[in-house]
């Protein structure tokens, strides 16, 4: 007879294969031993089955009538049997002709129900555990079930949890499986402790890590919840942040977490060691390979002697090494970077040396972790494809593109051997974050013709259905403005490595005591192409339409004998338009009238900041211009340019200074320049001043805009004092100074350059929903004619 259960089973091919393996003379004894036991047999016998058929378990050991049944024959019918997955134990054997099987089915689980469970709802535990309705019991599923709940539950902070499992009999061989969770309260990282820092402070350095104490605004955030691999990824952001500030030397010599046992808080400590601080002292290229440039790869060097060490710098010269290399010919050429340590001088002598590598090609990308975002997403950062060169550099350029896109809480990319010597797989973990937002900003104005609050909302998702695209839905109005505005950008257009960018938006406005209405509509499309990975040019085309509507404007021109409002149309009898009336001289030719704008933009921009949100160092720089003259009536040449430049003053402090310089300047290259296009600014490039709220005038007071204009800001943030750093309070203090002039406008009045300033304190919260920003700025030099706007309410990031 042959009865196993499984562990039986096992024993026994292993047993029968040690036996094998012993030798030729055991293996014939085997062989002789089990022809002997061979039987014939003519019927079967199924015994205990109640939901298997018989004629099933049949198939499964093989019957057949007059085969001859040996107790190898025997021992694979166990072993089949048992991998159906349907039985708890099971015998074979032999008796007279009959093969009788003898079977202990396991039972089916009916229900699966979870009790007990408020934070975890039922149906992300269904996807948590293996067992299943319907499906087979098994108690060692069972208890890996009840560790996987506990593990869900740890990942968000209830490291207390307990579960437990009940197995409902139900008869007929059927149960009903219970899982009761009792939660517990919620594990709190109530402090993080650094040691062994002297550079940086406790507070600098837990705003570079991801990992934050539990406070009151975590309640959106699982950044308070222990996690081993967030803590891992967290030396590694120590790492990077000081080897990119001169500390080559650094290590964390040990992270660990402690619990308190009368209140279950968990304190994490980093002990780290700084060493010395470097600059980097002589740097050349040497170069093994034949036919390699040597000078070309000199001019790819972005660090120069004396500048404070960065590895990132390093990094970044090993790339454009690379690209240099793989396009001139030598794909498997590596570059490596050879540091000389000068303890005396305190520098880093760096020595980019050039070999030939080994040939490995590209097998496979395999790409794990992301639930939402779709997979084409991610392949399409990469540079090198499946039978590509293998080149670590470009790996690690696609690893900093896919972070870059915001849309992962997490990238790691890993490489394993793949089916041959010369074959690798990489695997990259993207794991999917939340991307929605949803922004609000609002102001205050307290002059001009649209007194009072105003206020816009909008809702966006960068990562729309998973395909990387930007959606955003805005709305907004004062008392006498309604806006709308609906924009979606390809990151990829036709699979290029182009944007597009479609925008479509509508604006009415109401000039109650102008006694006229501005409808506005338009849209355009754009096109963004990357020349580097910081440089950008973009090209595209632009569509506006206004119609100016009247509202019991009285459009009669003076009488030669002076009766009239004065306020009509130019005519022989009015040489003056608008003389002695509120609306505002540019509009009054257009009461009534459609203007349209039809034009082309094009441009560059330079982006190296560090950080989309908070940038701490690095230039942003943009140069754009308009031609407008494809039909329409707006004819003109429009060129504008910002500059940002932004430091960090106080590293131990993370006080971050900025620097920002605009101008402009439009002109038309057909006769005068149209009033209604005139350059109009306020608010956003001058705070303390309204929106259009300085400039030219015409005699009423009335804003007529300018033909060119400059601006120039002086900002210091640092965080919030006296509130802990998870907060993500920070506060500012910046000057504006700001002119607009020349104007085409027959009439205009304050004409010259005059500088207005303002100053003003600055709110920026790092809020769960989006980043806002609170201004409050007073102007301190101004002109009798501006309107102003003390308070400002927004969204703080402009990248």
């Amino acid at each position: 007879m042959r009865s196993r259960n499984k562990l039986l089973a096992t024993a026994s091919a292993l047993s029968l294969s040690a036996m094998t393996i012993a030798g030729t003379t055991v293996a014939l004894n085997l062989a002789t031993v089990t022809e002997a036991q061979a039987a014939v047999v003519r019927s079967i016998s199924v015994q205990g089955n109640v939901r298997v058929g018989e004629a099933t378990i049949a198939d499964f050991v093989d019957y057949a009538p007059g085969k001859n049944y040996s107790g190898a024959d025997l021992d694979e019918a166990i072993t089949q049997l048992f991998r159906t997955g349907l039985f708890s134990d099971v015998s074979v054997r032999v008796s007279g002709s009959t093969l009788v099987v003898v079977v202990d089915e396991l039972s089916t689980v009916n229900q699966v129900l979870f009790q007990g469970n408020r934070r975890i709802k039922d149906d992300r535990l269904s996807q948590t555990v293996r067992t299943r309705p319907r499906g087979t019991f098994d108690q060692q599923t069972l208890d890996a079930d009840v560790d996987a709940i506990a593990d869900a539950y740890s990942s968000i902070g209830r490291t207390d949890v307990t579960v437990s499992a009940d197995v409902v009999d139900l008869g007929d061989n059927r149960v009903n499986v219970v899982f009761r969770v009792a939660e517990g309260g919620k594990t709190r990282i109530s402090n993080i402790n650094f040691v062994g820092n002297q550079a940086f402070g406790d507070r600098r350095l837990a705003g570079i890590i991801s990992t934050k104490e539990t406070s009151i605004l975590r309640f959106l955030s699982s950044a308070d919840v222990f996690d081993e691999q967030r803590i891992a990824a967290d030396e590694e952001a120590l790492r990077r942040f000081y080897f990119n500030r001169g500390f080559a030397d650094f290590r964390v010599l040990s992270s660990s977490s402690s619990t308190d046992p009368s209140t279950g808080d968990i304190t994490i400590t980093f002990e780290v060691s700084e060493g010395e601080r470097y600059t980097f002292g002589n740097i050349d290229v040497d170069s093994t390979v034949s036919g390699v440039d040597s000078d070309a790869l000199t001019r790819r060097v972005l660090s120069r002697t004396g500048d404070r060490y960065s590895a990132a710098r390093v990094e970044e010269t090993l790339i454009g090494m690379s690209e240099e290399l793989a396009g001139n010919g030598f794909p498997f050429a590596e570059v490596t970077p050879i540091g000389n340590r000068n303890f005396a001088t305190q520098t880093i002598d760096i020595s980019y040396v050039v070999d030939q590598g080994p040939r490995a090609f590209i097998e496979r990308i395999e790409i794990v972790g992301n639930a939402r975002s779709r997979d084409y997403v991610i392949r399409r950062e990469f540079d090198v494809a499946e039978g590509d060169a293998f080149n670590q550099l470009l790996v690690r350029r696609a690893q900093r593109r896919l972070e870059a896109l915001d849309i992962f809480e997490r990238v790691n990319i890993t490489t394993r051997p793949g089916s041959s010597s010369d074959r690798v797989i990489v695997v990259v973990e993207a794991i999917d974050k939340p991307t929605g937002e949803f922004g609000i900003g609002a102001g205050y104005s307290t002059g001009g013709d649209d007194n009072g609050v105003s206020i816009d909302a909008s809702i966006s998702d960068r990562n729309f259905l998973g395909r990387g695209q930007l959606v955003r839905v805005g709305v907004g109005g004062g008392a006498d403005t309604r806006t709308y505005n609906f924009t979606f950008r390809e990151p990829y257009f036709l699979g290029y490595r182009m944007s597009a960018t479609f925008s479509a938006y509508q604006r009415d406005s109401e000039f109650d005591s102008d006694e006229f209405s501005i409808e506005e509509r338009g849209g355009s499309v754009n096109f963004g192409i990357p020349l580097t990975d910081r440089l950008n040019a973009n090209f595209g085309y632009f569509y506006d339409e206004r119609t100016y509507r009247e509202e019991g404007f009285n459009d009669d021109a003076p009488n030669a004998d002076g009766s009239g409002d004065g306020c009509g149309p130019a005519g022989a009898d009015n040489p003056v338009v608008g003389s002695g009336c509120d609306t505002p001289i540019t509009v009054i030719p257009l009461l009534g009238e459609n203007f349209i704008t039809s034009s082309l933009r094009y441009g560059l921009t330079y982006n190296s900041v560090d950080d989309r949100i908070t940038p701490r160092s690095g230039i942003f720089a943009t140069i754009q211009q308009e031609f407008a003259g494809l039909g329409g009536d707006a004819q003109f040449i429009q060129t504008t340019a910002e500059g940002r430049y932004y430091q960090t003053l106080v590293e131990d402090a993370d006080l971050i200074g900025m620097v920002r310089v605009t101008g402009g300047n439009i002109f038309s290259y057909d006769g005068d320049l149209a009033g209604v296009d005139h350059f109009k600014i306020g608010t956003r490039q001058l705070r303390g001043f309204d929106s259009n709220g300085i400039g030219p005038t015409d005699e009423n007071g009335n804003q007529i805009g300018g033909k060119n204009y400059l601006t120039a800001t002086l900002e210091a943030t640092a965080p919030f004092p006296f509130f802990p750093r998870e907060f993500g309070l920070r506060a500012g203090a910046f000057l504006d100074a700001g002119t607009l002039w020349g104007s085409d406008v027959p009439g205009a009045i304050n004409d010259d350059i005059e500088w207005r300033t303002s100053a003003g304190i600055s709110v920026i919260w790092q809020s769960p929903f989006a980043p806002l920003r609170f201004d409050y700025a007073v102007p301190l030099n101004k002109e009798p004619t501006d309107d102003e706007r003390n308070f400002h309410f927004s969204v703080s990031s402009a990248f």
